[in-house]
């Protein structure tokens, strides 16, 4: 039987663990607090880079911001301005070639990208220096890409019409931007050349992690070289692939600079986007309070697209 003092002090002696075990917490609530304050500069730059000019165009929308009518300027309308988007014959059809636009060059951009990056990703002579060459396209600033394509697309300058001409192919004397369809086209060129290697870089390090033993034991097991991409390769890729949808989807949803340089919109209003509409209702109109309207529906169905992406495409468990 143990005496009540030496239980006593084996409790006591029992107890100081328990004490020194609080001070590994209570450094490690430091640390948080010190890696808090050293990334709170950050934190508030990003967020008056970013946070305030939205609250600041948010506030606008909620009021008349007209500079054409001084007379109202400041005023509070509430959700007029989105009511406007409402009755504005020119959104919807803007929205929907947005839309079009869109789900078109992901698609082929996805498609083409993966390809490339299936082909990048096996051993070959030279495969260095291709994927260093593969960044120049993507490297290149949009705006004199956009403006080099213009000019290849031009009938009399350019040598699209010349190639096709001298490949007896369609197309050979064809005034690109006068057409809606071939403006279209045009513009998911440019917009393809500048960014399927953005999409190919993302997917070769996504096929890069992925285990080669993985294929190696799915080929002795008698797997074709389509069942390991259909069951191995895409599964495994999955969340590659959903950083670069969200990126991409969001990229070409917010369009404008290629086609504000390459169509201005036209012929007519063909090529105009929800951003060029935006551009427009700032730059041409002066109606800051509408385009604020229109930048904060932007921003709302970009998250949504966002949500979509990552609810579809999160990782199984």
């Amino acid at each position: 039987m143990v005496p009540h003092s030496t239980a006593r002090a084996g409790a006591g002696v029992a107890r100081r663990p328990s004490r020194r075990t609080g001070h590994p917490l209570t450094l490690s609530r430091r640390n948080r607090l010190v890696g808090y304050g050293m990334v709170t500069p950050a934190v508030v730059a990003l967020l008056f880079v970013t946070a305030f000019p939205l609250v600041y165009n948010l506030w606008n929308s909620t009021r008349n911001v007209n500079l054409l009518d001084p007379a109202g300027v400041g005023r509070w309308v509430g959700l007029a301005n989105y009511r406007s988007i409402l009755t504005d014959a020119a959104f919807l059809p803007s929205l929907i070639r947005t839309l079009g636009f869109t789900a078109v060059s992901i698609v082929l951009e996805l498609a083409i990208g993966l390809v490339v990056a299936l082909v990048l990703n096996r051993p070959f002579a030279g495969r260095g220096l291709v994927r260093a060459a593969i960044f120049i396209p993507w490297a290149v600033p949009t705006v004199v890409s956009a403006t080099i394509w213009k000019t290849m697309f031009d009938p009399q300058s350019g040598f699209v019409d010349y190639l096709l001409g001298r490949l007896h192919l369609p197309g050979a004397a064809t005034v690109w931007p006068a057409g809606t369809w071939t403006a279209w086209t045009a513009i998911l060129v440019a917009d393809g050349w500048k960014n399927v290697p953005f999409v190919t870089i993302l997917l070769l390090a996504g096929l890069q992690v992925i285990p080669r033993d993985v294929y190696e034991a799915a080929r002795v097991d008698g797997t074709t070289a389509w069942q390991a991409f259909r069951w191995i390769t895409l599964p495994l890729l999955r969340p590659a692939l959903m950083v670069t949808l969200v990126f991409r989807t969001l990229q070409a949803f917010l369009i404008f600079d290629v086609v504000y340089i390459m169509t201005a919109g036209g012929p007519g209003n063909s090529t105009q986007t929800v951003s060029f509409l935006d551009w427009q209702a700032f730059m041409v109109d002066s109606n800051f309070g509408y385009g604020g309207a229109v930048s904060v529906v932007m921003v709302v169905i970009a998250l949504l697209i966002a949500a979509v992406y990552a609810r579809t495409l999160r990782p199984e468990t």
